[in-house]
């Protein structure tokens, strides 16, 4: 946090190892008001490469006290509702469960455990659930016979690939989020649509298998596009590739989306609100988003408002390392 001229750094820790992780690591470097103390990981402690200090997970006792808050770059298919409940016992925490149909409960479970142990966690934080979150039900606010819609792509769902990645056979996936184009331009016409699931978007799966043989193909298709809450609701295509292919063509993360709201007011006036976003990378930038959410997880912490958080309960304000003063004046 700025106090004057002087920082006073928030200690963060890091739980896992993966892309959203080495993004944090990455971009930790960037805000002066935050000092990476370290980084656990569930493999073996000489697999990770890494110029900060780095613990297997078991260690992390060892760190009660001494860390603000930990960043829990796990994934939300299994990872996630193993360990933050766990973590939330001893340390402030955030991180980016996307499991959208789960979030509630996942929500519920942990702010029982904060509750009880005067710790803080904000859950679900990234860009969607996380910044489009937000811009839906401010544009759903300021427009309230609206309709808000959600379109995500065209890239690589994090999510969606680690599911893939957790079922028998499969050496490595992506999968890839694409809009329908059709669907998209309706809304921004201001067309009101009630779309079902598989009307706005396709999922494009490329896997790489352990054995690739005939039998392999067809029962790890069949749960791919059965898997619920994932792919069961989409129309889903599964292409298998090898290795080589994989290295060459799919290791890059692009990403990116649109939230748009279409209503009236008055007499029947068209208002078509619409956030989007165009990355890159998508785990530096859901990285970049936990680190401004990190420095809220501290605030409330400070403030003793012990509980789970989701982004709507958060002021924008405590994402920021400036003075109120500051932001009026600059920014207002």
């Amino acid at each position: 946090m700025y106090w004057g001229r002087v920082y006073m750094k928030i200690k963060v820790g890091i739980i896992g190892y993966g892309n959203i992780a080495r993004g944090v690591e990455k971009e930790i470097k960037k805000h002066k008001d935050m000092e990476l103390v370290a980084i656990f990981t569930r493999r073996n402690v000489s697999e990770v490469i890494s110029e900060n200090k780095v613990y297997n997970i078991n260690q992390i006792q060892k760190f009660i006290g001494k860390i603000d808050v930990m960043i829990l770059c796990l994934g939300s298919f299994s990872d996630l509702p193993k360990y933050a409940h766990v973590v939330a016992k001893n340390f402030n925490t955030i991180d980016s469960y996307d499991t959208h149909a789960k979030i509630h409960e996942y929500h519920k479970h942990i702010n029982k455990i904060n509750k009880k142990s005067n710790t803080v966690s904000l859950v679900s934080i990234g860009w969607d659930p996380g910044i489009f979150s937000f811009v839906r039900l401010m544009f759903e606010s300021v427009l309230p016979t609206s309709n808000t819609y959600t379109f995500w792509g065209n890239g690589v769902s994090q999510g969606h690939s680690e599911a893939i990645k957790r079922i028998q056979g499969v050496k490595t996936a992506v999968q890839y989020t694409h809009p329908k184009e059709d669907a998209i331009n309706k809304v921004r016409e201001g067309i009101i649509q009630r779309f079902k699931t598989r009307d706005k978007h396709t999922r494009e799966c490329f896997v790489v298998l352990e054995e690739d043989n005939a039998e392999n193909r067809r029962n790890i298709e069949k749960k791919i596009k059965t898997m619920p809450n994932y792919f069961s609701d989409y129309d889903t295509t599964v292409n298998y590739i090898t290795e080589e292919e994989f290295e060459s063509n799919h290791t890059k993360m692009p990403h990116g989306g649109f939230a748009i709201c279409s209503g009236t007011t008055g007499d029947g006036n068209k208002q078509i609100a619409e956030l989007s976003l165009k990355l890159d990378s998508n785990p530096e930038f859901t990285a970049s988003v936990l680190l401004a959410y990190t420095r809220a997880t501290y605030k409330l912490s400070n403030e003793k408002k012990y509980g789970a958080y989701t982004i709507y309960d958060v002021p924008l304000s405590y994402i920021s390392d400036k003075s109120a003063t500051d932001l009026i004046k600059r920014l207002l």
